[in-house]
């Protein structure tokens, strides 16, 4: 792991020992026994593309931001990126000093102490888990929606509609992208560059046709510059509630920092992986979002996105009229491909992630087992896949509003976590941000920026939470189920670490892994 010159503060304390679960440098972060130089720039960029899934989320999110904020979709495209970009630099920032594949929890835990960074790291681990579950769901529907398409028999596409052939189907994925993110970064990246290859060409190819048939349909509508305009959104609640799908739309990028101590560079390169992912990212959403509404507009009636019959698979709907049916197929095979890659390449950041906080003994030792061969955190891998299995299986047979309403309830931990590791970059560097106007701008400005952004949304979300119409319109107690999952889940959180502080007080006194600011920083 690249060493930076750090000096902590007088009155900081400082580990430098070598303990059980890695070696310890002078901020106490340890080392974990993963695969070095496994992976480069290009490699790290494409796993943050595939941890997205562009193509997933664009057929599942297009209809509903239509339907929110009309024509000016891509001007809420635009606001989603911008606290994402911003956070990004934080990540980056942050990476430089640290490289540690506990990204989150490790930054967090320098800047604010033991416990804040122990529920960043919940945060991030829990909505791995749940993402995890949705991937697998959305991939096995797309699997028997692809064979039907390809055999011509509608009888083989309803067999997702039986219960136990898509929870059976669901878990032979589940296992077979944890074997795959199990046998190491080397069988990662092949595969990755492939299905993200594939994703972008026929992404490309749908935009390329749908501006040739922009005019041929009734619901067409002519390009406006206007569409760029976030102020042109009718109401402020209609913006609000497109951007924070907007926001979901960008979540992922970060996979590739929890890499970084098996990246070639690792003190910069996932840096600039990650912000090559948001920008192919932002790329794709604009493009394809203002090719869609020129071919077929965003209202709801006939092929318009915001049409309610098709808005929640809008692949589905436009597959036919724009690509034609011998080339229709090829946006299934793409939904399918992004998200069984995405499913794959998610096992990552929360298979590391739990990986550091054993390290750091935050979590139970056990998880501290490296591979000795393929050099991947076996043990947290291994059960990430069988946590992820067992909830979409619980969910699916107990009630399917659940699983609905633990989805809704993601984007609230995302927002968690990542508007805490924004402010870690500021607070962290708090002592040097006016050395410099690119670290003021950097490592001050555009993090404090970006964190405002996600906790204003937070706030605003936990607030739609609160009514039980928003989600699958259940309700506990006359509180929205949604408001109680995901409340219910950070409060979980809460007990857990207040178990694990028994169990391990020395992280928990900030003894492992301390709590610093520095006063200089050579990473640039």
């Amino acid at each position: 792991m690249t060493q930076v010159d750090v000096r902590p503060q007088a009155g900081d304390t400082v580990r430098g020992a070598a303990t059980s679960g890695g070696t310890a440098d002078t901020q106490g972060v340890r080392t974990k026994g993963l695969g070095g130089n496994s992976v480069g720039l290009m490699g790290s960029a494409v796993i943050g593309i595939s941890t997205v899934a562009p193509v997933y989320c664009l057929t599942s999110t297009l209809g509903s931001t239509a339907g929110e904020v009309g024509l000016q979709m891509p001007a809420v495209f635009l606001a989603g990126f911008l606290p994402m970009l911003l956070v990004a630099f934080a990540y980056r920032e942050l990476n430089k000093v640290m490289p540690d594949c506990g990204t989150s929890f490790t930054w967090t835990v320098k800047a604010f102490g033991p416990k804040v960074g122990w529920m960043c790291g919940w945060g991030l681990v829990i909505a791995t888990i749940i993402v995890l579950s949705n991937l697998a769901g959305v991939a096995t529907s797309y699997f028997w929606l692809l064979a039907g398409e390809i055999t011509g028999k509608p009888s083989i596409a309803a067999l997702d509609d039986n219960k136990a052939v898509h929870i059976v189907t669901c878990l032979a994925l589940i296992a077979t992208a944890t074997a795959i993110s199990y046998r190491g970064m080397t069988a990662t990246k092949g595969l990755q560059y492939t299905l993200v290859g594939l994703q972008l060409v026929v992404l490309g190819l749908f935009v390329a046709m749908a501006l040739s048939k922009a005019g041929s349909f009734e619901t067409s509508v002519d390009f406006s510059w206007s569409w760029m305009n976030p102020f042109a959104v009718q109401s402020f609640a209609a913006f609000t509630a497109g951007l924070s799908l907007s926001i979901f739309m960008y979540w992922g990028w970060d996979a590739c920092m929890a890499t970084n101590e098996e990246t070639t560079g690792s003190a910069k390169t996932p840096g600039r992986a990650a912000l090559i992912a948001m920008v192919v990212l932002v790329g794709s959403y604009l493009a394809t979002g203002i090719a869609a509404q020129m071919a077929v507009g965003s209202g709801g009636q006939g092929l318009g996105l915001a049409n309610p019959e098709t808005s929640d698979n809008v692949f589905a709907a436009l597959a036919g009229p724009v690509m034609g049916p011998a080339l229709g197929i090829l946006l299934f095979v793409a939904v399918l491909a992004s998200a069984a890659a995405s499913l794959q390449t998610t096992f990552i950041p929360v298979a590391r992630t739990v990986l550091a906080m054993s390290t750091y003994e935050a979590l139970p030792k056990s998880f501290t087992k490296v591979h000795p061969v393929f050099k991947t955190p076996g043990k947290a891998t291994i059960v990430a896949g069988v946590a992820t299995g067992v909830f979409y299986t619980v969910m699916t047979l107990v009630s399917e509003h659940v699983l609905v309403d633990t989805i809704y309830a993601l984007g609230l931990m995302i927002c968690f976590y990542y508007a805490l590791t924004a402010f870690a970059c500021v607070w962290y560097f708090r002592g040097e941000l006016f050395r410099s106007v690119r670290g003021f701008a950097f490592k001050g400005l555009m993090p404090a920026l970006g964190g405002l952004m996600l906790t204003a949304v937070f706030g605003k979300t936990l607030y739609d939470m609160w009514d039980p119409a928003y989600g699958s319109g259940s309700a506990v107690f006359g509180v929205g189920s949604v408001f109680v999952i995901g409340v219910g889940l950070l409060l979980l959180g809460v007990v857990i670490m207040l178990v694990m502080q028994r169990r391990s007080p020395a992280f928990f006194r900030g003894e492992v892994l301390t709590k610093e600011t520095p006063s200089l920083v050579v990473a640039d």
